[in-house]
């Protein structure tokens, strides 16, 4: 578990989001969480646009997470539940949420994606 006190408030934000959005991940999606790597970016309100007006002209914020699964390893209702959370979670931050903020679930081929050198259809042969 990381510890988030006592670094500058934007990077204990990350941190916090990391572990929530990692503890989603694995709950609601059944990822591994010693393989769920994650990055945060923080776009300025003055770079983010909606409606063609940004962020910090309409005092809303946003947010667009990516997540790259493996082809047909969640149900419907799983990725159905998992932009739920991730929904919630992100707009229960202070401040207005605007309505167009997103989760992306993409499903990559099994032969296309993996780690450590290997695909995850390998993986899944393997440990078959």
């Amino acid at each position: 578990m990381l510890k988030c006190s006592g670094i500058p408030p934007l990077f204990g934000l990350a941190c916090t989001l990391v572990q929530s959005i990692t503890e989603l991940t694995k709950t609601l999606l059944t990822k591994k969480p010693e393989v769920t790597a994650i990055t945060i970016s923080f776009v300025p309100d003055t770079l983010w646009f909606v409606n063609g007006q940004p962020l910090a002209d309409q005092d809303t914020r946003s947010f667009y997470l990516d997540i790259k699964v493996t082809d047909f390893t969640n149900t419907k209702d799983q990725k159905k539940a998992y932009i739920h959370a991730i929904d919630q979670l992100l707009g229960s931050l202070p401040g207005t949420m605007v309505n167009a903020s997103y989760v992306y679930v993409q499903e990559i081929k099994a032969d296309a994606y993996g780690f450590g050198g290997l695909t995850m259809e390998h993986r899944y042969i393997v440990n078959a």
